[in-house]
């Protein structure tokens, strides 16, 4: 008998993949805003299978049908559970850490949108799940697996960039406003994930103020500063009332000025080689020191182009077949959290300085 006849029948009497053989089974929860984006590049991913689509509106779920008709969909979770290894959960913020619960519990991998819960006990509570199920946990900061980003983290090294003196973020748009959370909840999540990745570090203090020029029950202009080892500090504006689109991100040291605008496809990073440090001066002015300015070239670094919300998705889909962590894993999340938690207490207090 011929090897080939031979591996036919054999697939024939035994059709059964392996887990370690068949592509990860995927189910995404909620098909609005952002859930058909993770449909494409799941549907796309050669390692994974789209399994399941579950959201409870009729009207997307018939769009899904039409888009994917191998897909099967459900109107909630429960429904795709016994049928699946992850989740990718694109749904409203408030429902993050129920529908999290769910899926780690039924022995489910996750990917939740941020935030994945509204307070630090959420996140507590879902790190201890997920470590306890030994199932990956991660949320997704797609900046974070922006190349602009990665690039902006290679140009702050510090024989180049010299000492870190602040960073400021500023993420402005008109809407889209949502029902759940306030603009620093909605917006301010993507830059306090840039600022502790560029800095590898966690902010100490929070002071924040907001306004609602909206008219509505949240704030939707919010102006926040993060505190930092070392007085390093990190300011961040955000606004659903902005007719001026901006995503910018720059960091500023005693070498080196980097710049981050997500908008700008020709130049998404540039570097001045400009920057400004105090010395000591010479013994006769004691106590008293001179400025050594820097001025250099701006230069703007090649980027490889690449989907950041297809990187995310492959850096899930590896941690799950290699068990290894993820850079944006639950408990980076939550320290993301705990700074958003200081900001909200901050605004009630009209700007005062609040302990993370």
């Amino acid at each position: 008998m011929g090897a080939g006849l031979l591996c036919r029948r054999l697939l024939f009497v035994n059709p059964t993949l392996s887990a370690a053989e068949r592509p990860l089974r995927v189910a995404l929860i909620g098909f609005g805003y952002w859930g058909p984006n993770y449909a494409r590049v799941l549907h796309d991913l050669p390692s994974v299978e789209l399994t399941a689509v579950c959201d409870s509106s009729a009207g997307r779920l018939a769009q899904v049908r039409q888009r994917y008709p191998s897909v099967a969909t459900f109107p909630d979770l429960a429904g795709a559970l016994g049928r699946i290894d992850a989740a990718v959960i694109a749904t409203p913020a408030s429902t993050h850490r129920a529908l999290v619960q769910q899926a780690l519990s039924a022995g489910v991998h996750v990917l939740v949108e941020k935030p994945m819960a509204l307070d630090t006990a959420g996140c507590d509570a879902l790190c201890d799940l997920a470590a306890a199920s030994g199932r990956v946990l991660m949320v997704g900061y797609t900046f974070l697996y922006n190349s602009g980003v990665r690039k902006m983290k290679e140009c702050m090294t510090p024989d180049q960039f010299g000492q870190v003196y602040y960073l400021h973020a500023t993420r402005t748009n008109l809407g889209p406003i949502r029902e759940d959370v306030d603009a620093v909840w909605d917006l301010a999540p993507h830059d306090i994930a840039i600022f502790n990745y560029l800095l590898d570090d966690e902010p100490r203090w929070a002071s924040a103020v907001g306004t609602r020029v909206l008219k509505t029950s949240r704030d939707d202009i919010a102006f926040a500063t993060l505190g930092y080892r070392n007085g390093v500090v990190g300011n961040i504006h955000v606004s659903w009332s902005d007719p001026n689109k901006v995503r910018e991100v720059v960091a500023v040291g005693s070498r080196r000025r980097v710049v981050f605008n997500d908008l700008n496809d020709g130049e998404r990073v540039r570097f001045f080689e400009r920057g400004v440090a105090a010395e000591e001066a010479i013994a006769d002015t004691f106590g008293e020191f001179k400025l050594l300015v820097r001025d250099g070239d701006i230069v703007s670094p090649k980027i490889e182009p690449s989907e950041p919300l297809k990187n995310q998705c492959l850096e899930f889909v590896a941690a799950i077949a290699d068990g290894r962590t993820p850079l944006a894993d639950g408990h980076f999340a939550r320290g993301v959290v705990r700074a958003l938690v200081a900001i909200e207490a901050s605004m009630r207090a009209l700007g005062t300085a609040v302990e993370v």
